[in-house]
């Protein structure tokens, strides 16, 4: 189970540096859905490390940095225009 917890942590934070480098490139836009939900995975992983090693501080900060993610992805996915079906009746067809 350790080199599991461990294995997220280091792909969390590889995730972490991948979506910054993309930021700070503007290969990736700070906005965009892609960007929130790697930085989440990132910082979800790394919390999870952190906590199972007790680093405490570390593990809230990245809670809170969760936190920001699904808030960040609620507003994301909130603001997308759904398109219903157009159907015949309203019954799927």
């Amino acid at each position: 189970m350790a080199i599991l917890i461990d294995v997220a942590g280091i792909l969390g934070a590889a995730s972490l540096l991948y979506a910054y480098a993309m930021l700070s490139m503007s290969k990736m836009s700070g906005a965009g859905l892609t960007y929130q939900v790697i930085n989440l995975w990132g910082a979800a992983a790394l919390m999870v490390n952190s906590a199972y090693h007790f680093a405490w501080p570390s593990a809230v900060l990245n809670l809170i940095w969760c936190g920001v993610g699904v808030l960040a992805l609620t507003r994301i996915i909130a603001a997308r225009p759904w398109k219903r079906r157009q159907t015949s009746g309203g019954r799927p067809g």
